[in-house]
């Protein structure tokens, strides 16, 4: 398994659970391919240096998880057909991870 982290920008105009709905969808397709969510880390609303979508302001999230390669093809699907995320970078941190038992 390996350690990837997924950098979200959400619309401003998502109410809170609305972007908890969002994030329990994410992490659900994490599990749902055999990774683990590792951290969860919400930034929160940021000014944005340009604007995205007619925004200058975005409300940020991190998600630190571990899975096989192949299901950050299928969260990247997810991501790109959930209303509501304007963009995401996904970036590999290490080949392998421990796993606690």
């Amino acid at each position: 398994m390996r350690k990837f982290e997924t950098l979200l920008l959400l619309s401003p105009e998502l109410a809170a659970d609305a972007r908890e709905t969002v994030l329990g969808t994410l992490t659900g397709v994490i599990e749902r391919v055999e990774g683990n969510v590792l951290e969860v880390d919400n930034w929160g609303m940021r000014d944005l240096a340009y604007p995205v979508k007619k925004q200058m302001r975005g409300y940020y999230v991190r998600l630190e998880y571990s899975m096989p390669n192949s299901g950050v093809a299928e969260l990247e699907r997810i991501i790109r057909i959930t209303d509501g995320i304007y963009k995401f970078v996904t970036v590999k941190l290490a080949d392998e991870v421990e796993e606690v038992a």
